[in-house]
């Protein structure tokens, strides 16, 4: 875990991830590459008079110079090194490009905030980038605050064995240093009693499996049950205090569900813990 990419559009949603990443760099002792994303705007017109040229230019001197000064303000303060990029694709285009190149370990990313239209783009421009990226995303909420994480939620209905999602889960615990807990959801209006068992026996299994494989004695289990995901992992978390959330996960669609509320139900999370979505194999 040496290189944490933390793309910016200098809000406040983006700037709680680039606390997180901060602070965990200090933990990991990684280096951050913070990255703006310009989409370039140009039509033939504007072009052949170079107008937009002009002001394209401009646009990306400043973006330069905030990045820049960030950089040294995060040398200063903490000394750690951090480098910039800018591109001009889209943001996930440009995400997928910068991480492949500076083979970035962990992405993270701020979610949906109370600020306006700019945060909410922002949030679902982040579920986007989870349902393409081959590269685990750390999802730091609006309003966190740093809390170096003791408790690790791994939710699950898959039971999945894959080695590198699960070396990756289990050195981020070591890292940190923190606990891990597994989880699974049974719905109990959509879900039979049968698969009601099966996730009870198979959990308990799970639970085996990682505990030899991983050597996570302090590692334990548990099956939860109710109506809807996402207001059941939220009350299990709070009443359990966990630090971070765990999720691999292959279903894009489910991302986009999670991250953007509507209008008669608000289940963006607005995760109070940062969310690790790791992509599946």
């Amino acid at each position: 875990m040496k290189k944490i990419l933390v793309p910016t559009d200098f809000s406040e949603t983006a700037n709680s991830a680039l606390n997180f990443a901060i602070q965990t760099s200090k933990v990991f002792s990684a280096r951050i590459t913070l990255l703006h994303s310009y989409e370039v705007s140009s039509s033939f017109s504007s072009d052949y008079y170079g107008a937009n040229k002009e002001f394209n230019l401009l646009m990306l001197s400043d973006i330069e110079k905030k990045l820049d000064n960030e950089r040294k303000k995060i040398k200063e303060q903490y000394n750690i090194e951090v480098d910039t990029a800018i591109s001009t694709y889209p943001l996930v285009e440009a995400i997928a490009k910068v991480a492949e190149e500076k083979s970035i370990d962990l992405i993270v990313m701020g979610t949906l905030g109370e600020s306006g239209i700019a945060e909410k783009i922002w949030g679902s421009r982040t579920s986007s980038v989870i349902g393409s990226t081959k590269v685990p995303v750390m999802v730091i909420p609006h309003d966190y605050q740093w809390k170096k994480p003791s408790k690790i939620l791994l939710a699950t209905n898959q039971f999945r064995k894959e080695p590198k999602a699960l070396n990756y889960i289990f050195e981020l615990a070591g890292l940190y240093m923190a606990s891990v807990r597994v989880s699974v959801f049974t719905d109990s209006d959509d879900q039979t009693a049968q698969t009601y068992l099966e996730n009870k026996r198979n959990i308990a299994e799970y639970e085996d499996f990682l505990k030899s494989n991983f050597y996570e004695k302090t590692l334990t289990s548990a099956h939860l049950t109710g109506v809807d995901f996402e207001a059941t992992i939220q009350e299990y978390i709070k009443e359990n205090d966990f630090d971070v959330l765990v999720m691999v996960t292959q279903q894009a669609g489910f991302w986009r569900r999670l991250f953007n509320p509507s209008l008669t139900r608000k289940m963006s999370y607005n995760t109070e813990i940062p969310l690790l979505a790791i992509p599946a194999e």
